[in-house]
């Protein structure tokens, strides 16, 4: 399953993928994310991946995995809303 969260104008929006099954880890990453997004201010989509078959397109095999604009920046860590805030901006 595929959740979007959308904030601002869709034009102008980065990317960000959370891909997690739903662990407290993958949550709590979600969760910085949108923290992070808020905190600067700027354009962000926020798509959470759960679905397994949809988590291994992306090359990894261990969650929660951080994605930016199509890039992996982060596997197995629940990054902060500051140190996410590094990575996006």
């Amino acid at each position: 399953m595929v959740h979007y969260y959308k904030f601002k104008r869709e034009e102008l929006m980065k990317t960000i993928h959370i891909l997690g099954t739903g662990c407290p880890k993958c949550k709590k990453l979600t969760e910085n994310a949108e923290k992070a997004s808020h905190e600067l201010g700027g354009e962000y989509e926020i798509v959470k991946v759960t679905d397994i078959n949809e988590i291994m397109k992306f090359g990894v095999m261990i969650t929660p995995v951080l994605v930016v604009e199509n890039e992996v920046k982060s596997v197995g860590k629940v990054l902060s809303a500051e140190e996410i805030k590094k990575i996006i901006s």
